[in-house]
């Protein structure tokens, strides 16, 4: 049965990636690449430590796409070569991130997909643009990870100013198109660069809105163990809706509060959260997870081979594939396809196929991927997916949704 999930996967996606197919763009190899055998690949997230679940899926979706892409006759352009996915665990460490994109460059992969944490990326950057091998950050959304002129380090994924901003403009359009009315929002956020430039980004488009931003609660993600005394100063502040920016554990932890505390929100909306998307957030989130929206990127549901991945994943290894290791699924589907571009095993020649992509992506974008002089995805965008009778379903905007939104009453 697994075999025959990852063949049927490969089928439905070759034609994408043969179709970014090319001419080999120019470059100087940093290295000798070996010429035969597999391509190394890196993959470098946490797989121990506070955010290990997500981390560990994130390992085990690129290793489902390296195979569904072996299984498919390999990189055409070069033989039919191969992936192999090297994998390193940061520890959700930014420190031992470094070191291990340093080994893992070392070990002769060609190009490097993580990590999950902003600090962590933005570390494993100095590293792949010293060694000149491409950086593919599948899930890392600060802005200023990109703003150092960088030429090796790309982004999928929406950057922390796209996802803060369009996450106010969706509270709007939610609070309208259900008939609710919203002027004040509080904002809990976990406190790293993650949390900061998403609630900056929000804060500064509310502000065009006329919503009013405050106030704003912060806390250690990898600490908290209770948000009660959080959730409690959003209560006192007589809020219309409650905005939140956060991972996994520490989301539950949001939830929970919520049950206990009742802040008497009207709308609560995740920005960028890694928890609210999730499939298993309504099962582990309980009553408190019903009716909750999060405005992220995610994959698009309206997209059958979308649901091929899902099935396959689930054959594999008996779990529901969340929405952010989708996108390291995607990231190793992008480095494929800038593989088959390139015709090379050259790291220089695979960063200018990158450079010049135009990849169809599963993702719920406005578009390719195709990278700004940055490294960013220039049509990333994220859509609004709610948690609607122990389901999260995608509602907004229309074209990407598959049920109405529903005020939190329902």
């Amino acid at each position: 049965m697994r075999i025959k999930s990852c063949i049927a996967i490969g089928t439905l996606l070759t034609l994408s990636l043969t179709a970014c197919g090319g001419s080999a763009p120019g470059g100087a190899a940093p290295a000798s690449p070996d010429a035969s055998g597999t391509i190394k690949i890196g993959s470098i997230h946490p797989l121990t430590g506070a955010l290990a679940f997500d981390g560990q899926q994130m390992s085990k979706a690129i290793k489902l796409a390296a195979k569904a892409i072996n299984d498919s006759g390999g990189i055409k352009s070069l033989g039919g070569a191969k992936l192999e996915i090297l994998d390193a665990d940061s520890q959700g460490k930014p420190e031992i991130g470094q070191s291990e994109a340093q080994r893992l460059t070392q070990a002769g992969a060609v190009a490097l997909v993580g990590p999950y944490q902003s600090a962590v990326a933005a570390q494993v950057a100095t590293v792949a643009e010293r060694n000149k091998v491409p950086f593919v950050i599948d899930v890392a959304s600060a802005d200023d990870i990109l703003k150092q002129g960088y030429t090796y380090t790309f982004r999928l994924q929406p950057s922390s100013d796209t996802l803060g901003r369009y996450g106010a403009r969706y509270l709007k359009d939610l609070a309208d198109r259900t008939g609710q009315q919203i002027t004040k929002v509080a904002y809990l956020h976990e406190q790293t660069d993650y949390g900061s430039s998403t609630y900056e980004s929000f804060t500064d488009e509310a502000a065009k809105l006329g919503l009013q931003v405050g106030p704003r609660i912060t806390y250690d993600a990898l600490k908290a163990a209770d948000l009660t005394t959080e959730l409690t100063k959003v209560k006192a502040a007589g809020v219309d809706a409650l905005a939140v920016t956060g991972y996994y554990r520490d989301g539950l932890l949001t939830a929970k509060a919520i049950a206990s505390v009742q802040p008497g929100v009207k709308i609560v909306l995740g920005v960028s959260h890694g928890a609210f998307s999730s499939p298993v957030f309504p099962r582990d989130g309980g009553a408190a997870a019903e009716g909750v929206y999060d405005s992220n990127f995610n994959y698009d549901a309206t997209k059958p081979e979308s649901k091929a991945i899902l099935d396959a994943f689930q054959a594999e290894y008996g779990e529901e594939l969340r929405f952010i290791p989708f996108t390291s699924y995607e990231c190793v589907r992008l480095v494929a396809a800038a593989l088959e571009k390139a015709a090379s095993r050259d790291p220089a020649k695979i960063r200018e196929a990158l450079a010049g992509i135009s990849f169809d992506t599963l993702m719920a974008f406005d578009g390719p991927v195709q990278f700004d002089e940055s490294g960013q995805n220039e049509n990333a965008t994220p859509i609004v997916l709610q948690v609607q009778d122990g389901k999260v379903v995608p509602v907004h905007p229309a074209a990407k949704a598959v049920a109405e939104p529903r005020p939190a009453a329902e």
